[in-house]
């Protein structure tokens, strides 16, 4: 086990210990008197001490020490066993010798050994035995919360000991690992390094190792690569990590997969316990093909009886609720589903064997006539289609017919053997079978078996019909679509030139839609549904959709197709693995991607010949997706001279065309009225390719690629896809926005950042937040991120330069209402820079601006906005507000005192317009020149909550203020008539600093709107009597520094910090 690292002398320790390993850094010993030497004298001396000196323990037999390099130095890091001192060695050969070389001293050296000999110890602590001692777990959650800062509502999942990567030296800590957050922190050497990563950022996530590093996580943040290494459990922690990634994508970003049912629905309740749950329970699914609700509960090693090979099969039982699974282990692929409706009796007892006592278990099934679709419930079509359109002729003596009878009776034989229906076992002979092509007759019992679909029908008796009955006659934008593509399914084939095969597909398609409407319809359904129709009654059409859709294409038959990209993203991967010459050749490979789109999405339907493709859907449901990756590696190795001839895309899209022009199936028994026959059917110059031989060659060469392999492939692969996306949404919304704001390109991907951000912090720590419905990604590009009012309001607050105070709240919600134009409570990104770039720029020519506000104002122009007279309760609240923004700045004192002369002189002038309007009823004041320009029809907008809450505001005055009232009036003073009713405040524009504040637009010529007593004031003459400050000009003309207001944002979103910094403004 590993020791606390203590100092050790050699001196007089070399009598009792002997050395057996030893390099620059560590040394191995054995205790004298164990091992080779102990029947000596010395090793019974030594014996005889220990059992004197130590009565209460045994002293280990082996130990490792840590020497400081250039010094006479030790420390005891490791004792044990010779078995458990070997793994701890062969440990340090493999993680730390290499790393030890880049420190400059041997002081570094030890320090980073010891840290990282404790971080091990810590660690072996933890892992499981976090749960049973809760109080070690606990501490390890405040010491999250204290060194991070996050809000306490973020839930940590589990944390490790590691050592992060940062250049060429390696800082030893601790990573911890939350619901929404990847963090690291470590202090060593005087140095601190701190890392908060959301999950929705990480871009790649894998496993890597390199020269300098044995074995290392990478993990890729916004184009940024960190490396964590040296973890006691590596594999487990990179499973976690793999798994919270995984869940912030789907929950984020693939909402339309997303089920509010889901086991980690809620964030808060996510347990390292539950993650390995969860993980088992997809992998127990995904293996043996089951229906979703399905979860393993047992899973035990134990042997199965084989009678057709009269052995013992090594391997593991799994038990769900409906289910007794077996897999085996022993290197032959064996694996059986047994339903538990289907057992008529156990019958269990104990032998003995080689002195060990076994319980053997008989299993006795109900005998079915077939052993296959048990309880299959009534359906509107109850034939396959190609049994109606093209019944099987006993009688015919055709050769083909005879190959395909030769067929069927090899899977006879089969079944006889191994079994049929459900309970059939699954060897590498009925792979065997399944490459060699699946009869005509069988092919939709077959596709049910193996791929589960008949579970799902089983288990839900009755479904479809329900289905049908709720949704015929609807009308959706779905079954418009269906409509739509409906004859354009296998337009040649007989069976969809008629109403019976229309029907059924309408039908198929929109019980589907109807089951499943985040999905609904996509384009390929059809294609693929078609086929489906031929081989299997309609019901089993049905499931054997849901299968592919739910189950093994996941993601494809979305609005981003985002499975099928994953999917190619996965074949270019095993393009440059296998395919190394064509990938020398051509150093772009998203060439393949596009060609190959079609592949995927249809299973090689719609590019090959539909005889031939159904030997691929056979493949297809007895392999999954691996087997449309070996037939599409094996295509371009077929035709891998052609495509390196090829100068460019297009030679190479014909090159490609041609070869599947030239694929046939020389053995299909359907006749050619059903055929699909290429325009090179009949030219003998081109030579045919028959399609057995080309999954064989497939299988062949590409069989040692594993499931599990591609499984791992598909989850790396889905946060480079869906991150790649993103950008693309990022780079069409920043060369827009880019034309409108003078921000550069650093600032605008920052702010972008920022504002996306602020969309995903308020859905951290909710279920089902309604925030989550504010990004849709079928919308255009703009709008497919929008801030409602809260997370706008905190976005606002975090970049908004000035020192908090009170009026911040009313200052966000009154610039919010402003933005949303269209009213729908929802501000894209645009809108909100185009706020922010008005306001950001580094000068402000505010005369030129006033005097081109006026010329727009007297030309009358649509855009230009009738702002209302302010009046007394808000022209406080706005005199209150420029108090707390010029808080705390250097010229405070005389912006002050410049607030107080503007108010002073916008009451004596409202005082001389009075006068003028009392002595002159008939005519304008002379002080309100534009006054008349305010319609008299224009309606009175509702009474403003924040402008309410400006008028009852009295603590956002700045404690400073109370310092200057020898020369700025006091409230009193600027309020002569406050105690007069107010009027009815409502909300409009008042400047480029001021807060949007509200008032009728009715003017002192209307009688009926302003009382005796009452006054306010227009725009014009706030913003004018402002501009004659020079303290104030020089206030709003001051450079912001940008960088550092989003920096700041930037540091404090992540923990719900929403305050904006009293030190960003520069001079």
């Amino acid at each position: 086990m590993w020791l606390k690292p203590e100092e050790v002398l050699l001196k007089n320790a070399l009598k009792l210990w002997v050395t057996e390993k030893s390099n620059d850094y560590f040394v191995l010993q054995r205790r004298r008197g164990y091992g080779e030497d102990s029947g000596g004298l010395t090793g019974l001396l030594v014996g005889t001490l220990d059992t004197v000196l130590d009565s209460t323990a045994k002293v280990a037999p082996f130990r490792i020490l840590h020497q400081t390099p250039d010094s006479q130095v030790y420390w005891s890091i490791a004792c044990g066993e010779r078995d458990e001192i070997s793994q701890h060695w062969d440990w340090l050969q493999q993680n730390i010798i290499r790393t030890l070389s880049v420190f400059d001293s041997g002081e570094d050296i030890t320090s980073f050994v010891q840290g990282k000999i404790r971080g091990l110890i810590a660690e072996e602590g933890t892992s499981a035995a976090d749960e049973e001692d809760p109080e070690r777990f606990r501490e390890a959650v405040l010491r999250f919360e204290r060194l991070f800062g996050l809000p306490q509502r973020e839930k940590l999942v589990t944390y490790f000991s590691c050592s992060y990567w940062r250049g060429r030296v390696p800082n030893q800590g601790w990573i911890y690992l939350s619901t929404n957050f990847l963090c690291f922190y470590s202090y060593m050497l005087g140095t601190e390094v701190k890392l908060v990563y959301p999950w929705d950022e990480v871009s790649r996530l894998e496993r890597t190792s390199s020269v300098l590093l044995a074995e290392s996580i990478r993990v890729c943040v916004r184009g940024e690569d960190h490396f964590f290494s040296m973890l006691l459990r590596l594999q487990q922690t990179y499973l976690i990590m793999q798994q919270l990634a995984d869940y912030a994508i789907v929950r984020f970003f693939d909402k339309e997969t997303f089920n509010a049912e889901h086991p980690l629905a809620n964030p808060l309740h996510i347990t390292q316990r539950a993650l390995e749950i969860h993980a088992r329970n997809q992998s127990f699914r995904a293996f043996f093909r089951l229906p979703q609700e399905e979860n393993l509960c047992e899973v035990h090693e134990s042997f199965l009886w084989v009678p057709f090979s009269h052995v013992n099969t090594l391997g593991k039982i799994c038990v769900s609720e409906n289910y007794l699974c077996f897999a085996s282990q022993d290197g032959s692929p064996c694996h059986l589903i047994i339903p538990l409706w289907e057992v008529r009796m156990f019958s269990a007892n104990c032998k003995e064997c080689h002195g060990e006592t076994r319980l053997h278990v008989c299993v006795f099934l109900s005998e079915d006539e077939q052993g296959v679709m048990v309880g299959q419930s009534q359906a509107v079509s109850t034939e396959a289609l190609m049994n109606v359109f093209h019944p099987h002729d006993a009688e015919n003596l055709d050769p083909k017919m005879l190959k395909e009878r030769m067929k069927e009776q090899s899977w006879q034989i089969h079944f006889t053997e191994y079994g049929r229906g459900t309970g059939m076992f699954c060897t590498k002979k009925t792979g065997d079978l399944i490459v060699r092509g699946v009869p005509e007759t069988l092919r939709g019992e077959l596709w049910m078996l193996f791929s589960g679909a008949v579970h799902d029908m089983t288990s839900h008796p009755g479904y479809y019909g329900r289905l049908l009955e709720e949704c015929m006659g609807s009308s959706s934008l779905a079954c418009d679509e269906i409509e739509r593509d409906l004859h354009r399914s296998l337009p040649e084939h007989p069976a969809f030139q008629s109403d019976t095969g229309i029907s059924a597909l309408r039908r198929v398609l929109t019980a589907y839609a109807h089951r499943n409407p985040k999905i609904g319809y996509c384009q390929a359904m059809n294609i693929l549904t078609s086929v489906l129709l031929l081989y299997a009654k309609e019901e089993e059409a049905f499931w054997l959709l849901v299968a592919v859709c739910e189950r093994m294409l996941p993601d494809y038959f979305n609005r981003r197709i985002i499975g099928a990209l994953v999917d190619q993203a996965v074949f270019e991967e095993l393009i440059r693995e296998h395919l190394t010459q064509l990938t020398e050749h051509m150093t772009d490979l998203s060439f393949f991607s596009s060609v190959s789109l079609s592949w995927f999405l249809t299973l090689f339907i719609s590019v090959l010949p539909i005889e031939s493709a159904v030997n691929v859907v056979d493949c297809f449901f007895y392999d999954g997706i691996k087997a449309i990756l070996q037939l599409g590696l094996a295509v371009l190795d077929y035709n891998m001279d052609n495509l390196l001839c090829c100068h460019d895309d297009a030679e190479a899209v014909t090159v490609l065309n041609r070869f599947f022009d030239s694929v046939t199936n020389k053995d299909s028994p359907l006749p050619a009225t059903v055929q699909q026959a290429s325009a090179t059917a009949n030219d003998k110059s081109i030579q045919k390719v028959d399609i057995s031989d080309l999954i064989k060659e497939a299988y062949e060469k590409y069989g040692d690629i594993r499931t599990e392999e591609v499984e791992n492939m598909r989850k790396r692969n889905k946060l480079y896809v869906i991150q790649t996306l993103e950008d693309t949404t990022k780079q069409n919304v920043l060369r827009v926005v880019a034309q409108d704001v003078k921000f550069s390109a650093a600032q605008l991907d920052e702010l972008y950042m920022l504002f996306k951000k602020q969309h995903f912090v308020s859905c951290y720590w909710s279920v089902c937040s309604p925030a989550l419905q504010n990004h849709d990604p079928s919308l255009p590009y703009l709008d497919q991120y929008q801030l409602d009012q809260s997370q706008f309001s905190s976005l606002f607050n975090l970049l908004q330069p000035w020192t908090t105070h009170t009026h911040v709240r009313s200052l966000a919600r009154s610039a919010f209402r402003l933005l949303d134009e269209n009213g729908d409570g929802l501000v894209n990104f645009k809108e909100f820079m185009c706020s922010l770039g008005k306001r950001s720029r580094a000068k402000v020519d505010l005369q030129e601006y006033l005097k081109q506000w006026q010329e727009d104002l007297q030309r009358r122009e649509e855009n230009i906005k009738d702002l209302p007279r302010i009046h007394q309760v808000q022209f406080i609240g706005l005199t209150k507000t420029l108090y707390g923004v010029f808080h705390g700045n250097e010229e405070e004192e005389s912006l002050y005192r410049a607030v107080a002369r503007v108010t002073s002189l916008l009451l004596r002038m409202e005082e001389v317009g009075r006068k003028l309007q009392e002595s002159s009823p008939q005519k304008t004041p002379q002080s309100t020149p534009t006054s008349t320009a305010q319609p008299e029809t224009s309606p009175t907008l509702p009474t403003s909550p924040e402008t309410e809450t400006l008028a009852e505001g009295e603590g956002d005055q700045p404690e400073s203020q109370a310092n200057q009232q020898e020369t700025a009036p006091s409230h009193s003073d600027i309020t002569p008539t406050s105690t007069s009713r107010p009027s009815t405040p409502t909300s409009s524009p008042t400047g480029t600093s001021s807060p949007v504040l509200d008032t009728p637009t009715d003017t002192p010529s209307s009688p009926s709107a302003v009382r005796d007593g009452d006054w306010s004031f227009s725009f014009e003459q706030i913003l004018a009597s402002l501009l004659n400050e020079p303290s104030v000009v020089r206030f709003f003309e001051r450079a912001i520094d940008t960088d550092s207001l989003i920096g700041h944002a930037r540091k404090n979103q992540n923990m719900g910090i929403s305050q904006p910094s009293a030190t960003l403004r520069t001079i």
